[in-house]
């Protein structure tokens, strides 16, 4: 819909507003009505780009233009056979669309069947309702956990409202009726129905999503910030070696007008990567898809190659390493508590708790189903559960009951009673006191002491892929952290059964000061008593130490930590409002897909720099050629069609078929100095052999068809040396793609030796060939050692396994200076 058209209609509705009743709700002629007229909880701005703009995208690039602007010199000068790179790059252009707009519907298809969604009452039933479908003046029912969908107001009901996404602030506000609700808070406790008053981009949370998009977008991976960089000095570079070779061309050398043309395109389409950026957009399309087959999805792509660094794993107790269903196991009475003469069964009190508070958590629904019997009694006031006050209550005529974690019902005299239940604790129970409090609870704050009636004991069973798991982790060199808000015995206790490494290193984060977060995320494994704002602070401390930080979660108090995280993963069997905070939602909420994950990352991220590296040799070489070129003042060697040859089978056939190999190795140092690595000794090697061939040229005054095609011969022995040292460790399927690429090129070099401008050359330039490929091996073996030493060392040495780049080189190099 036209934006003013939108505007205006939104304005038409504003000026009609009608407030249905919170029982029946808007009827469906008002909701399509609301439809119509585009007051639609929808945002104009998508994170997913249209057809159109895929194809605008991948067709009018920079690189795009100068292969137009190359190919019309071309056919000016009348050079058709010398247009074999254009096949390539459209081929390469629709392969890129087409993957793009593939892998964009099958995660929207996956983002439809698993969009949040909302409870709605409409012409007087309960529905639900995705945030999508919402209208304006919609009623709906918000309850603990419940992400709220548009700007509202409370029409009916009490809620704690968590704004801490909005606000950065983690406390709790009460919203009582007529009281306003901001779109992107949580429901913390409480139920309510609420009326939207703003939907769609009119609403908080969608104009802080369109300002911080509007701020630019740092949001790319490191390798996608890295090609980006590298092809933009490639852009700069080729415009002004093009113009000096063409004008050295024609009035240095004296070449003719289809000559220097010739010689000027041959240099720069070497010199551009055409084939890089869409290789790297493929392979992260095809995970994304892949990921999406076994029930994950992602949110953004950069999450994919994140999760393949990551090398610290933070995770909440519940839904990941247990199962999410919490269940009673029993109850024990406390010390003081006798049942005699009148006094009423404590789980009969227990009961008439749980009957009077909603069962909007795991936990009360856990004790609901437990507990059935009652006594009938009628609740006076309630004060629900919320993560931070770690309690709720209900008073009743006779007495106010109190239900809870021990240390914040306890407090004071938490030490005194410990022994009675520590022993449920180090068993790996979730231990909670259910006792009595000496007058009314109005407000979630005890200042009376709260005499123990019993200890409910629950547990959440052990997920039986954890074991698993979690060694897989160990294995990779994947430091884990489990940061929960239960008691720290309990939590070291389930991680110990799950088989973390150094689960008996446990501390309780309800006890640490702001001073002590430093020391403890970094010796301790287990976090108990952790509050939301806390958790955010360890992910933040972990991310200064130097560590790339993944967190999961399911609910809502680990929103704010899996926000601040590198990478965050989510359990579909969570709440809606961590789904939409994650990066990663796993939808069938079985963590054991995790280590697919990280495979998938490690898969991308691997093959790309090995297959960037084939790209790299063919650009650095003509890069240093042209400028040889231009000091020898003599023209490039080469011509666009056998560059296009080269190009084809010893870089763009191989790169996209390792690039679908399994590679599950860590990831090591910085992205470009890794490509670089790979690709210097094999782009140096070229200059020196072809650059000698060149000047032997010119002293036995070789045909100038002799070396071009000796020097294209070069090229192409060089390219499957490198193939061949980038395919190490050589499997069946390296030596596959080895074999093909070669059965190609000998295929292509024969049977269109004409269009590929192969010639027969004479004795002494084959003589040279052959001399000059024995010297290729042995530069190509000795500065491939040499390169990989240097790398090595600086790794080493540098103490910058994962964040080595150019500026820890250069720091490094100056202080082994000094």
């Amino acid at each position: 819909m036209d934006k003013s058209k939108r505007q205006q209609n939104e304005q038409t509705v504003k000026t009609a507003r009608y407030h249905p009743d919170y029982q029946t709700g808007l009827s469906h002629a008002m909701v399509e009505s609301r439809f119509a007229e585009g007051a639609v909880n929808q945002t104009v701005d998508s994170d997913f780009k249209t057809n159109r703009q895929i194809i605008i995208d991948n067709t009018f690039t920079y690189f795009n233009l100068i292969f137009l602007v190359l190919a019309v010199l071309l056919v000016v000068v009348d050079s058709f056979k010398n247009l074999t790179f254009l096949p390539v790059v459209i081929a390469n252009t629709v392969i890129g669309i087409v993957q793009e707009i593939h892998a964009k519907k099958v995660l929207n298809n996956l983002s439809v069947m698993n969009a949040a969604t909302v409870t709605t009452i409409r012409n007087g039933e309960e529905k639900t309702t995705p945030f999508e479908e919402l209208v304006l003046d919609d009623i709906v029912i918000l309850k603990t956990d419940d992400q709220i969908p548009a700007d509202a107001v409370v029409v009916k009901g009490q809620v704690q409202v968590n704004e801490s996404l909005l606000t950065g602030e983690s406390d709790e506000i009460t919203k009582k009726e007529n009281d306003d609700l901001l779109s992107g808070s949580f429901i913390v406790a409480g139920k309510c129905y609420a009326r939207l008053d703003k939907v769609g981009n009119d609403a908080y949370i969608s104009k802080l999503t369109l300002k911080a998009k509007a701020m630019g977008h740092d949001e790319q991976s490191k390798m996608i910030k890295s090609l980006n960089k590298l092809i933009k000095w490639v852009g700069i570079i080729i415009i002004p070696v093009g113009l000096i070779l063409f004008f050295q061309n024609i009035l240095l050398n004296h070449e003719s007008l289809e000559n220097s043309v010739i010689s000027m395109e041959a240099a720069l389409i070497g010199m551009i990567p055409e084939g890089l950026y869409l290789l790297t957009t493929i392979a992260l399309a095809l995970s994304a898809t892949r990921l999406a087959r076994r029930q994950v999805m992602l949110h953004d792509m950069k999450s994919v190659e994140t999760l393949a660094r990551v090398n610290v794993l933070c995770l909440d107790k519940t839904g990941t390493i247990t199962e999410n269903e919490m269940a009673v196991q029993k109850v024990i009475p406390a010390a003081g508590y006798q049942e005699k003469g009148q006094v009423v069964p404590i789980e009969t009190l227990i009961g008439d708790f749980a009957a009077a508070m909603p069962g909007d958590n795991a936990t009360m629904k856990a004790i609901k189903h437990y507990f059935t019997k009652t006594s009938g009694r009628q609740a006076q006031s309630k004060v629900p559960f919320s993560s931070v006050q770690k309690f709720s209550g209900v008073s009743f005529a006779d007495q106010t009951y109190v239900l809870g974690a021990p240390e914040m019902v306890l407090r004071a005299k938490f030490d005194s009673y410990q022994p009675e239940f520590i022993n449920y604790t180090q068993k790996g129970y979730r231990v909670l006191v259910f006792g009595e409090y000496p007058k009314e609870l109005l407000k979630p704050v005890l200042t009376a002491e709260v005499r123990p009636l019993g200890y409910i004991l629950i547990a959440n069973p052990v997920r039986k892929e954890a074991r698993k798991t979690f060694a897989y982790f160990e294995k990779q060199g994947v430091a884990l952290k489990v940061i929960s808000g239960d008691n720290p015995l309990t939590v070291s206790h389930v991680a110990t059964e799950a088989g973390i490494a150094a689960a008996d290193r446990y501390i309780d984060a309800s006890r640490l000061t702001p001073e002590q977060y430093p020391a403890a995320v970094k010796n301790y494994t287990i976090f108990g008593r952790v509050r939301p704002e806390q958790k955010k602070q360890f992910i933040q401390l972990l991310k200064k130490q130097g560590s790339t930080v993944a967190m999961t979660g399911d609910g809502v108090n680990d929103i704010l930590a899996m926000k601040e995280a590198d990478c965050s993963i989510a359990m579909a069997s969570g709440n809606s409002a961590a789904m939409q905070a994650s990066q990663v939602v796993l939808l069938d909420s079985d963590f054991s897909k995790m280590p697919e994950v990280v495979f998938e990352g490690r898969r991308v991220v691997n093959n790309i720099e090995r297959s960037a590296g084939l790209f790299l040799v063919k650009n650095i070489f003509s890069l240093l050629m042209a400028v040889l070129a231009m000091l020898l003042t003599v023209s490039y060697p080469l011509q666009p069609t056998q560059i296009t040859l080269i190009s084809a089978f010893t870089i763009g056939l191989p790169s996209f078929l390792l690039a679908l190999e399994d590679n599950r190795k860590r990831i090591r140092g910085n992205f470009i100095i890794n490509i670089l690595s790979r690709s210097i000794p094999g782009g140096i090697t070229d200059l020196l052999v072809v650059g000698a061939l060149v000047i032997c040229g010119i002293i036995l005054d070789l045909h100038k068809a002799d070396v071009s095609t000796a020097a294209t011969m070069l090229l192409i022995a060089v390219g499957f040396m490198v193939l061949f040292k980038i395919s190490q460790p050589l499997n069946k399927f390296g030596v596959g793609v080895i074999a093909a690429s070669f059965v190609c090129t000998v295929v292509a070099a024969l049977l269109f030796n004409n269009l590929f401008s192969l010639t027969a050359i004479s004795p002494i330039s084959i003589l040279l060939l052959i001399i000059l490929f024995f010297a290729a091996d042995s530069v190509f073996r000795y500065l491939t050692k040499a390169v990989e030493r240097a790398r090595e060392a600086l790794l080493q040495r540098s103490g910058q396994e994962h964040h080595l780049g150019f500026k820890e080189i250069w720091q490094y190099l100056k202080k082994k200076k000094a």
